[in-house]
């Protein structure tokens, strides 16, 4: 069994309109939310994480690395996977299957419209829009990541900063 957490950016910034999107940083409410969603996932689910898979933009690789400490996942364990930067729902599933089976509970971190299609793209039940730092977790039936497009997957959880519990 594998469990996957699929997680939109935190809050970002957009006071330079000179930055070029991929690096814009977290805001201030980002940089609250974050480390606040990966301990209420982290206690309240207990969440255990083997490794990070992001985008490498700046908002999503700092809101990985804020759940990485949190989760005390291994530096070697965060990997950048370029394709998750503006993806499409295929490139999510490739990026997925590509993980290293010794990986059981994995975080996902990306951006809108396609970290939304792409959760949609997994379950029956719909999203209209993923918020930041929103978490979208399920389990999935294999022992190979390589299989996760046709293997058959159970809704774990959906959270996000202003849901009141």
């Amino acid at each position: 069994m594998k469990s996957l957490l699929i997680i939109r950016h935190a809050k970002s910034s957009w006071d330079d309109f000179s930055q070029k999107d991929f690096d814009r940083p977290l805001n201030s409410r980002g940089k609250k939310d974050a480390p606040e969603m990966a301990r209420r996932v982290r206690r309240q689910m207990n969440v255990k994480l083997d490794a990070i898979l992001s985008s490498p933009a700046n908002r999503a690789l700092s809101t990985a690395r804020l759940f990485a400490d949190e989760f005390e996942v291994k530096k070697k364990n965060i990997i950048e996977w370029p394709d998750l930067y503006d993806a499409s729902i295929s490139k999510f599933y490739k990026a997925v299957e590509a993980l290293n089976d010794d990986f059981d509970s994995v975080a996902l971190f990306s951006h809108n419209p396609g970290i939304t299609a792409f959760a949609n793209s997994l379950m029956n039940a719909y999203i209209d829009d993923m918020p930041t730092c929103a978490v979208f977790a399920l389990h999935i039936k294999t022992d190979s990541w390589k299989d996760f497009e046709d293997a058959e997957k159970e809704f774990w959880f959906f959270d996000y900063p202003k849901n009141v519990l």
